[in-house]
């Protein structure tokens, strides 16, 4: 315990004056001198001068120590309001609780006094090898940590962070086990949720993958060309279907690009999927992807760079920006300017409503939308956007100008 340095120098003093005190009776005790008044009047003073320094010591010590206890009782209450707490001793047995365990598992203080721990555990998991190893370890003085799944006194399921720590005595045996915990069903009952709708998103994908793919770039493709074949160009002039068969093949095409993107994004729900990449130069494939689109001449492409991406995921996600730049744009022209601002940052500029970062990083959230804003849409866009970017190690920036957004995408 540190002192303070007013109680370091009263216990120098008092020190001081006991060794005096001792020095002058010895003297007498060993017969060097012989017991006089004034001798006994010394060793009365250095007594009634001690007790001054020593009573200070000693309030000190009991101040530091009250001031200790304090906080260590204030960190038990603050455990204690806000988490589940039980003892146990080493056999299981139940030797108290808190008000918030009794209400997480529905017991009076009563009930559980004559309860183990064995009474929140499934029947099938007590008989089990790892019930026994968890309690020789919590024995041995080891703590464990984790998720638990717990029953309740109607035997309801519910799931707990909890940490098993052992209390061992001044001979390292343990005697008892104590359980601080916190109640996380809603957590995981979300995670289970999310994990069985990952389980129906990859059978929706292996279906997109595998049957959707035949009728997209097999069937379809077949039926066009077995058409076109079929028909002479004047059969085709005569009966004027020139350009329905224009619009079909080039709204094929347009769904083959959008498929491999879909595609490509289903990929990723794969367990420790990764994104393939290849050298692909940027305006190229850029231009290609908007050439079916009735937007594509509204898009300056200037000279870009050759970098290793994913073409159908990259460009989705440009396409979203773009799209976003004339939607949100009220100039009489809308454009949007793809350039290169240096050798690492690509710049995707708009003339429209314009957009700071604090908007963007609001916006980029799921199901996010202005609260004025009268255009429809499910507010995923911009947020699988930057999803795309991520997994491309690529991040984006904005900023708002005269008129404007300028979103900067670091690629390098």
């Amino acid at each position: 315990m540190n002192l303070s340095l007013r109680a370091k120098i009263s216990l120098v003093l008092a020190v001081l004056i006991m060794l005096a005190f001792f020095m002058s009776q010895s003297s007498i005790v060993l017969g060097y001198s012989q017991p006089t008044l004034g001798y006994a009047r010394f060793g009365y003073w250095c007594l009634i001068i001690f007790m001054f320094p020593f009573f200070g010591v000693v309030t000190e010590f009991l101040r530091k120590s009250g001031k200790r206890q304090q906080e260590i009782d204030d960190k038990l209450k603050a455990i204690d309001s806000a988490n589940s707490v039980i003892e146990f001793d080493t056999e299981g047995n139940i030797r108290s609780v808190n008000k918030n365990f009794c209400k997480l598992f529905g017991y009076d203080k009563k009930e559980l006094s004559d309860l183990k721990h064995q009474n929140f555990i499934d029947r099938t998991e007590i008989s089990d090898h790892d019930y026994g190893i968890f309690w020789w370890n919590l024995r041995c003085g080891r703590m464990v940590q984790g998720q638990f799944k717990r029953l309740t006194k109607d035997g309801n399921e519910i799931w707990i962070y909890g940490t098993y720590s052992p209390i061992q005595d001044q001979y390292g045996q343990t005697y008892k086990v104590l359980l601080i915990a916190t109640d996380i069903t809603s957590q995981k009952e979300t995670e289970m949720e999310v994990s069985k709708k990952n389980g129906y998103l990859e059978h929706a994908a292996k279906i997109l993958r595998h049957d959707m793919h035949s009728g997209i770039n097999t069937y379809m493709p077949r039926g066009l060309s077995s058409l076109k074949r079929r028909m002479t160009p004047e059969q085709i002039k005569e009966l004027k279907i020139d350009a329905p068969l224009r619009m079909i093949e080039e709204g094929l095409q347009h769904t083959q690009k959008v498929y491999k993107g879909v595609k490509e994004f289903t990929n990723l729900v794969k367990q420790d999927a990764q994104l393939s990449k290849d050298p692909h130069d940027l305006k190229e494939i850029i231009s290609g992807y908007l050439e079916m689109t009735s937007y594509g001449k509204q898009v300056i492409i200037e000279e870009l760079p050759t970098v290793n991406v994913n073409d159908a995921l990259f460009c989705t996600a440009i396409d979203n920006l773009i799209r976003n730049g004339l939607k949100y744009n009220d100039a009489n022209t809308k454009v949007v300017r793809i350039y290169m601002e240096n050798e690492s940052t690509l710049v995707v500029e708009d003339n429209g409503r314009g957009m700071t970062q604090s908007e963007f990083s609001e916006l980029s959230k799921p199901y996010t939308r202005k609260k004025d804003q009268k255009e429809t849409g499910s507010g995923l866009g911009l947020n699988i956007c930057i999803a795309i970017m991520k997994e491309h190690e690529f991040m984006v920036t904005a900023e708002k100008i005269d008129p404007g957004t300028k979103l900067r995408i670091k690629i390098k």
